[in-house]
């Protein structure tokens, strides 16, 4: 890789703000750019270095903490897992949500290479839920397949991806520059050949020349305005302004379904994801201010946000995650991952407000537009390698148009176009001067009118009208409305002052909005029909028009400038579906899209402009120092400096054993991030610290590192002798390394049955689980105090076996238990292990049982045992006054569907007042 170092003192925000001269560039040079630092970014990079190409990072905040990533991800969406799931399934699951308008050649790459991917990131120490015996714990969240795989310690992707890109061998392919954020992607000869931008801390301008140009900006999260007027109180990454959607449109790429927005449901005034992703697998829901259950479509399209948003606005609302009917447990999990991997201030804001989930359900809303290919369909065209429509320039994760993609797909589309991109050798012809001209222009203008409007103020009168005009239900006189109004704040967005390099930065992103603001509203109003349920709802054309648009509507900047449309027909699928059946054929140009004559009250005038200004020179900017810990010792500062060398566990031994709490704390931290060989034992050697903060970061980087840590001998030892240890923490995260990487047996794990903690004691049944101890658990299962052990037990029984004898006498004892919880999760394990007759009575006399989580477990049960006795206890089951009785009941009568009365049942149910019972049933037939 060429070029001088892109220096940070170069330039310091302290001196007065100047504008640099074209030919003062930093010029550096590679054979791939990667412009983003996030999802898809990362593995681009890794595949592309990987691969023998010279790779050049660029991120304009710091890799190490961005990207959608950035706080960590609760769960996969679209996890392909063999024996779980098929990937042709899955390809039509999302042509169904995405009402037939996709590409299932690209759709189909994450179908078929998510397993893979899943298996690499676990390689590199990326955790995903498993069951005792090491299967991916998949869960069904949407009514027809199991695609969801919890990472309940997720909070570590990005951290585990940083700590790749940092290894040695990386190291020496890929240089990351953090803090520069191009502005414009270079093109010559038809290609792409590199990028212009700036350094977001000392304005020094940037050059890079490439052979290839990956774009993996994510989102356009900062298009609508949340409720709350806050410009960063986003769903979406706050960072995503659409600075990808804005290279790629100048740079000559087709764009794809920008009329296609992404809405989500989120936690009202707070913003944030609602999470029933995470909720459902605990029992958790979406309800009406009725209780009821009201979504009929699945959980992946927008036809579901339009059934949503109806249920907000009528007097059924408000809308509600529902969690206050779960179990003390339940809660307790959902709280440790909600308020940490998820958001850490979404735990503050409900204690502001005085809620808990036991008590008070999560009052829902809807968040503002944004477009985003991986959770709705709107983003640059890419082909299955990730190309763009620009020979060498590629499009991967929320930028690309692959719908629905979320994180893996995100990945896979990285790890496709870097693989792809390597092939190229770093571009050694002239830059186009007339390109670097302009992109010099979008970033210093700002400084040449200090006083000018902040960005502030500009982007919310932007943003404001983004809401008012193009946020549907859209219509084709406001989408008009919309476009006068991007067109006159041309001159708002060029007169906008800025005085330091950060500032320039939010100025550029601005920029972006508008050109994102501008696609939206053209292509919503080029597409004359509904779509995709509220995501593309526009009152003057309520209707689907297949005869006319089942197309791909494409848009792109025409060698005139202006912003021109082409409709494409929907290629063969490689999967049929019913109900669709594209045929290919030709496009249907339709160049540029005019707004409509929009009536005014008497003669319309010319929008005001703010007179402008000469340029002033500017004020001397506040220093920025970022002065030492003044409690930080100069041993501790000494290890600090050490990390960035990457040393062996020699040189970090002595402060794993420091006399100062601190120094070893940090010195595990180290560790954690280094991984040297013998990191393991070292850390278990941590575990049995006499400083609480040590032992507990110890324990939480072994389970950090678990998917990485070789299984050696003496890891083992140590944490067999942090059995014996006096901290609970410390033992239940001993015992599950030692199950997760097999280096326990029943005989080290069944003592801890009768630890003191609950936790502990938990641990030691899953642990016991994974050695296949059936006999040791069935024993726990009549002595335990604890309802969350007992609990614990009967699900770990259905695990054991089925048909064990061993389970099924210890699952017997259990239905009996005094709890309801115990009960309830007993006769669910039962449809597990098997449930013979005698049994069978008593799980169909307690479908009388007054708590109704005994009545769905009993329901379950019987979903295996005889039809004559089963079939018409479960039909009267069906009249249950709880929603989730009668779905379990459903769901049990499927399993006898070959019976007459069962399927009698069943078409009964297609009528039951709560969603879910209606979609099963309907299902089932």
């Amino acid at each position: 890789m060429k070029g001088t170092p892109v220096n940070p003192r170069a330039h310091t925000p302290a001196q007065s703000p100047r504008i640099p001269a074209l030919t003062d560039a930093e010029e550096l040079a590679c054979d791939v750019l990667v412009i983003g630092g996030g999802t898809a970014g990362t593995m681009a990079a890794l595949t592309a270095a990987e691969r023998g190409a010279n790779v050049v990072l660029l991120e304009k905040a710091h890799v190490r903490h961005s990207g959608a990533l950035a706080m960590g991800m609760d769960g996969v969406n679209n996890a392909v897992v063999p024996g779980r799931a098929e990937p042709d399934d899955y390809v039509a699951e999302i042509t169904r949500a995405n009402d037939g308008i996709v590409d299932q050649s690209t759709v189909r790459q994450t179908a078929t290479r998510g397993f893979a991917m899943v298996r690499r990131l676990e390689s590199y120490g990326v955790k995903f839920e498993k069951d005792e015996r090491g299967e991916y714990a998949v869960r069904q969240v949407h009514r027809s397949g199991s695609y969801v795989l919890p990472m309940p310690e997720g909070k570590d992707v990005k951290k585990v991806l940083y700590r790749q890109l940092r290894r040695r061998e990386m190291r020496e392919r890929i240089r990351i520059e953090n803090r520069v954020m191009p502005v414009r992607v270079l093109t010559a000869g038809g290609r792409a050949v590199g990028a212009a931008g700036f350094h977001t801390r000392t304005g020094a301008f940037v050059v890079v020349r490439a052979g290839a140009v990956i774009l993996a900006t994510g989102a356009c999260g900062r298009l609508g305005l949340p409720a709350s007027g806050y410009l960063y109180g986003t769903y979406e990454n706050p960072a995503n302004a659409g600075d990808g959607y804005a290279m790629a449109y100048h740079a000559g790429a087709e764009l794809t379904g920008i009329e296609c927005f992404q809405i989500n449901p989120l936690i009202k005034d707070y913003n944030g994801p609602a999470c029933a992703y995470v909720a459902n697998p605990f029992g958790g829901y979406q309800v009406n201010r009725h209780g009821e259950r009201f979504v009929d479509s699945d959980y992946w399209s927008g036809r579901m946000m339009a059934e949503f948003a109806a249920e907000v606005a009528s007097d059924r609302g408000p809308v509600y995650l529902k969690l206050s009917h779960l179990p003390e447990e339940s809660v307790s999990a959902l709280e440790s991952i909600l308020h940490s991997t998820e958001r850490p201030t979404r735990g503050t804001f409900h204690a502001g407000r005085g809620h808990d989930y036991r008590t008070h359900d999560v009052e829902m809303h809807i968040s503002e537009i944004g477009l985003c290919g991986g959770h709705s369909a709107s983003g640059v065209r890419v082909d299955d390698h990730a190309r763009t429509t620009v020979p060498r320039l590629y499009a991967a994760g929320d930028l690309a148009c692959v719908p629905h993609n979320y994180m893996i797909g995100a990945f896979v589309f990285g790890d496709l176009a870097g693989a792809d991109a390597a092939r190229y050798r770093a571009y050694e012809g002239a830059l186009p001067e007339e390109q670097l001209r302009e992109a010099h222009e979008l970033i210093y203008r700002p400084l040449r009118h200090p006083d000018g409007p902040p960005q502030t103020q500009v982007e919310y009168k932007l943003r404001r009208f983004v809401n008012d005009y193009v946020a549907p239900p859209k219509s084709g006189a406001r989408l008009s409305l919309a476009l006068e109004a991007f067109e006159r704040m041309r001159d708002d967005i060029a007169a906008m002052g800025a005085r330091t390099p950060h500032e320039l930065m939010r100025c550029a992103e601005v920029t972006f909005i508008r050109d994102c603001a501008e696609m939206a509203a053209r292509a919503s109003l080029a597409r004359t029909e509904s779509r995709w349920g509220l995501y593309h709802d526009r009152l003057d054309h309520p209707e689907r028009d297949d005869a006319s648009w089942f197309h791909h509507l494409d848009l792109r900047k025409s060698p005139t400038g202006a912003m021109e449309f082409t409709a494409r027909p929907v290629a063969p699928y490689l999967v049929p579906v019913d109900g669709w059946a594209p045929a290919g054929g030709r496009s249907r140009h339709l160049g540029e899209v005019q707004p409509e004559p929009v009536a005014t009250a008497g003669a319309r005038e010319a929008a005001p402009v703010a007179p402008r200004r000469e340029p002033t020179p500017a004020g001397p900017a506040a220093a920025a120092r970022d002065g030492a810990d003044a409690q930080a010792t100069p041993r501790l500062l000494e290890l600090l400096s050490l990390a960035e060398a990457e040393p062996d566990l020699t040189v970090l031994a002595p402060y794993v054993t420091d006399p100062d709490a601190g120094v070893r704390r940090t010195a595990v931290t180290v560790l954690t991030e280094v991984v040297p060989p013998g990191t393991g034992p070292a850390l278990a050697s941590a575990l049995t610290d006499p400083d609480a903060g040590v032992r507990t970061a110890a324990a939480a980087s072994l389970r950090e590192l678990v998917q990485t840590l070789p299984p050696d001998p003496a890891l083992r030892e140590g944490l067999a002798a942090a059995l014996s240890g006096t901290d609970p923490t410390v033992r239940a995260a001993a015992l599950d390394v030692l199950r997760a990487l097999r280096l326990g047996d029943a005989a080290l794990y069944a003592p801890s049955l009768a630890d003191a903690d609950t936790t502990v004691r938990v641990a030691a049944v899953r642990a016991l689980v994974s050695a296949d101890a059936a006999a040791e658990v069935a024993r726990a299962a009549a002595v335990d105090p604890s309802r969350e052990v007992r609990v614990t037990i009967a699900k770990a029984l259905a695990t054991l076996g089925t048909g064990s004898d061993t389970a099924r006498s210890a699952l017997a004892a259990l239905v009996d238990d005094p709890d309801a919880l115990v009960r309830g999760a007993a006769y669910e394990a039962l449809g597990t292990t098997g449930c013979p007759a005698a049994l069978a009575a008593r799980a169909r006399a307690a479908l009388s049982d007054p708590a109704w989580q005994v009545r769905a477990g009993a329901a379950t049960a019987l979903s295996v045992a005889g039809s004559a006795l089963a079939v018409p206890a479960l039909a009267k089951a069906l009249a249950d006054v709880n929603a989730d009785v009668r779905k379990a009941a459903v769901l049990a009568l499927a399993r006898h569907r070959a019976v007459e009365d069962a399927r009698a049942a069943l078409a009964t149910a297609t009528t039951d007042t709560d969603a879910d019972v209606r979609a099963f049933a309907a299902r089932a037939l």
